[in-house]
């Protein structure tokens, strides 16, 4: 892929199992973006670890954010132009207004919807409990995104049972390899 993979985890951090830790143990040039506190989260502070990351990155950027690390990507390519960052993979990106979102997190509302200035890719789980498919269906809309439907995973985490998730992988190396 030639450039820098920045992993981006949501709440509580992607654990040994993730798929994300998977993927940034089985290759080099993936690298985790690192957030003061993973179970309290502050958006404010999550943008600023996302600037950092970015700006910290020695080759082109392409951002692989999962759940509420989404969100803070986004917001971050929107406020300041996301200069270095070639693609973003989002997934499972949640609805902040949803029953389940989590009540320790702080500043994620209201959530952008404007086009992102890089090519961008939405990922959604049809029965995942932290946001419907309509929802993220209406973000990638939104930010200009491709959608993709991977069916009935979850929440698209360990507990989905994707061991490295392949597919995931292929989608990655797709939204990477377009020209633009």
């Amino acid at each position: 892929m030639g450039e820098t993979v920045l992993i981006m985890p949501g709440i509580n951090n992607s654990g040994p199992e993730h798929w994300q830790t998977l993927w940034e143990m089985e290759n080099p040039s993936f690298r985790r973006i690192e957030v003061g506190d993973w179970d309290h989260p502050q958006c404010a502070d999550w943008i600023a670890s996302v600037d950092r990351a970015v700006k910290a990155a020695t080759a082109p950027v392409a951002i692989v954010a999962h759940s509420l690390g989404c969100l803070p990507v986004v917001e971050w390519a929107l406020r300041t132009g996301a200069a270095g960052v070639r693609a973003a993979m989002l997934v499972s990106v949640p609805d902040v207004r949803g029953p389940n979102f989590p009540m320790q997190a702080s500043g994620f509302e209201p959530v952008t919807l404007r086009r992102l200035p890089f090519r961008s890719m939405v990922v959604s789980s049809v029965n995942d409990p932290y946001g419907s498919h309509e929802y993220r269906r209406q973000c990638a809309e939104a930010w200009d995104s491709e959608f993709v439907s991977v069916g009935a995973a979850g929440h698209i985490n360990a507990r989905s049972g994707l061991g490295a998730w392949e597919e995931g992988k292929a989608l990655l190396r797709r939204l990477t390899a377009l020209e633009g």
